[in-house]
This record gives C-alpha cells, structure tokens and sequence, in this order.
C-alpha cells in the first residue's frame, strides 16, 4: 500500500481546521482555529459570523498545518475537503480554497463526507495506538461496527462496513428534531451558561445531584421516513402506529431531543429561576470575554446544578440505551462513539460501562478528535485515495449531504 501525505481541510461549522495525515494513519500535523469567543455572545452559532472567521483563518491556518508537519504546497500527494454536511456559507469558503489549492499544485482533490471524518476520527485514534503498540487482545476492532455520530449537529446511527478500501454506511437512527449536541447548548444558553455548552454542563454537572430531577424521554412511535413503515404483516405498536423498519425489516432507533429542551423550560418557570438566571447572565456579561468554568459555576445555586446533571444524565441514557439496543438488535461487533458530545466524561463512562456488559468493545476518538478537525477529513480521504475517487471540478457544498 503506497504511503501519501494529505492535507485536510474542514470548515462545516465554527472551527478552521488544517491537519497533514500520512496514509490515513499518522497525523503529521493538525490545526484548529476556534471561533468561541467570536460566537460566545450570541449563545451559539451565527452563520454569516463563521464564513467571515473562515476567510481570516484559512490561509493562516492552512500554511501553519504544513509547516508543523514539515510538508509544502508542492509535497502533498492530494488534498482533502470536507463537502458536506454543514452550513453552506462555511463549507464553501474551505471547497473554494481546496479547489484554488488543487487547480494550482495539479493535486487531486478528494470530497468528504463530514459523518465519515467522524467515524475515521475513531479509527484514525486507533491506528495511532497500534503505531505506539499500545493495543491488546482485549480491544480489538472488528466487523461489523456500529458508530454513533453525535455532536452539535448531528445524532446519528450507522451500521459501517469495510472491504478493499471500500466503506459503506447504513443509517439505522436520526434524531428527528434537535441534536443533542445542540439540546446541550440550548440548555446552557436556556440557564444562562455560556457557549459552547456542552463542555461546560459536563463540568458542572459534576456538583450536583443527578437524580433530583426526573425527565422523562421521548419515545419514537411514528415514521417519518419512507423506508421506515412495516411490511403489510403488521409490526404495530401499542400505540397502533407500525414500527419503525429498515430495508431488511429490522427496528430503526430514532432519537428526540427537543422535548427535553422544553421540559427544562417548564422546569425554570414552575421553579421561578429566571431572576436567577438573568442575574447570572449579566454577571457574566460583566467579566468579559470567555470566563472560565470556575466564575460560572460559582453564580450557580444548588437547584441550578442538581438540574444540569439531571439534564445531563436524562441525556446520556437515552443515547446508551438506544445505541446498545441496536448493537444487541444488529448483533454488531465493535461500537465506535465519535463527535464533539463524545468528549462527555460522563458518556464516555457510561459507554465504557454498560458496553463492557454486553461484552462489546467501544472506541472513541481523543478528545481533540473529537470534535471537527482536519485530521479526520484526511484520514477519511486515504480509501478514496486509494481507490483514485476524486472529486470532480464543479462539485459543491452540500449542507444536507446524506452518508451512504
């Protein structure tokens, strides 16, 4: 298998990132410029904000991911840009780039689905463990793998196969309204918080009570999808609607996270905490900047904590307990959890825990792969690589692009 160096560039939401990967296995460099502070203010994401941030960092951050890996323009072997899915201003300011860097250096250039940089982050992490002989018989990878993509923009299930380079996904699960990644920052902003918040609910959540607050899940009972009805034998529920069905017939496991959002609504209006809340929010405003973790948590009272970590905890057995029932329903080999809600201390934990238990081994990224960067943009391209599978000159963003 030939070595190639390729160069990555991701710029699907509020981070620029640039990374050098050698044959989908060695990060040579990676390099992340956040744009936190511009979007701290605001509480989340504002569109025409990240594609501005991208213009400023791009070029900066590309020429610093080749000087850290010791590489030029002209050393690369192909370059690798994430086409989807995101937001379409921000996509397109690293597609406009890549297609600049390819016309010039006549590199080819290869289209990537963001999900699958996710889902190679895992195996990208993996492969630097095996270089460092750091793996054991106890935590071998095998077919099939479930992964679990959840982040703030995505909550999704996919059934991943692997010959001869070639990779194909299944989806077997969506969330049907709010990510739970953003469920996390709509709640922090909802409390008065501070962005990004599912960093800073993990933090917190750890001094207070997560049984003092009962949240009761959605369940999925309806079909949304076209594929997803049952066959005409039947398959109903007890609520008359027919159950969810994939192509071979088996059960779908759909994920709702906007109902929870609104229970923790209701719960600061019957609880009277917003004067709290606004207090909170002009006191941070007052500190300017991003404060740290430990100025929020010293404006938060004990009911405000107790209904972080019950929130939190609401949160993380919904996405066990329906990610392992599809591995038991599947009958999967190795489980991977991969994007920026899989730095979550607590769900690492939990996974790690109730996986063991079904004797099912369960990879996740580093932290700092886990949430977008360029490395797993180049990883992802190393298959396509391989197979020669470029992009053509007039492809575009695509901010919905399905995994296939």
């Amino acid at each position: 298998m030939p070595d190639a160096n390729i160069l990555g560039i991701e710029s699907s939401c509020d981070e620029t990132g640039a990374a050098v990967v050698r044959s989908g296995e060695r990060i040579l460099s990676n390099v992340v410029a956040s744009q936190i502070a511009t979007h701290w203010p605001y509480g989340g994401v504002v569109p025409e904000l990240a594609s501005r941030e991208h213009l400023r960092a791009i070029v900066p951050v590309v020429r610093q991911a080749l000087a850290e890996a010791g590489e030029s323009y002209q050393s690369i072997d192909a370059i690798a840009v994430t086409q989807g899915p995101g937001l379409a201003g921000a996509l397109l300011v690293g597609i406009s780039f890549a297609k600049a860097l390819s016309f010039a250096l006549e590199k080819p250039l290869i289209a990537v689905n963001h999900l699958e940089g996710h889902i190679h982050a895992v195996l990208l992490d993996y492969r630097q463990m095996e270089r460092r002989r750091r793996t054991t018989a106890n935590n071998e990878m095998e077919f099939p793998v479930l992964a679990l993509v959840v982040s703030g923009g995505h909550t999704h299930l996919y059934l991943a196969e692997e010959r001869e380079n070639l990779w194909t996904y299944e989806n077997i699960g969506h969330t049907r309204d709010d990510a739970a990644g953003e469920a996390f920052d709509k709640v922090a902003k909802l409390l008065a918080l501070g962005y990004p918040g599912g960093p800073i609910i993990d933090r917190l959540a750890q001094h207070g009570d997560a049984q003092a607050v009962k949240f009761q899940m959605a369940q999925i009972k309806h079909a949304d999808r076209r594929r997803d009805w049952g066959n005409d034998r039947g398959d109903r529920n007890h609520g008359g609607e027919r159950a969810l069905r994939s192509e071979d017939d088996r059960p779908l496991f759909d994920f709702s996270y906007s109902g929870i959002k609104t229970a923790v609504l209701r719960y600061v209006e019957m609880q009277n905490l917003k004067p709290a809340i606004e207090a909170r929010r002009a006191a941070l405003a007052g500190l300017g900047g991003k404060p740290a973790v430990e100025d929020i948590l010293k404006l938060c009272d004990r009911q405000t904590l107790d209904l972080v970590a019950s929130f939190q905890r609401a949160m993380v057995s919904d996405l066990g307990a329906k990610t392992l029932a599809a591995a038991r329903e599947y009958d999967v080999r190795t489980l991977f959890v991969s994007g920026g809600v899989a730095a979550n201390s607590e769900l690492r934990a939990a996974f790690e825990r109730e996986a063991a238990m079904q004797g099912l081994p369960v990879f996740f990224p580093a932290r700092a792969l886990s949430t977008d960067n360029a490395a797993m943009i180049a990883a992802a391209a190393f298959p396509k690589f391989l197979r020669r599978q470029f992009a053509s000159e007039d492809f575009s963003a695509e901010a919905g692009m399905p995994l296939r």
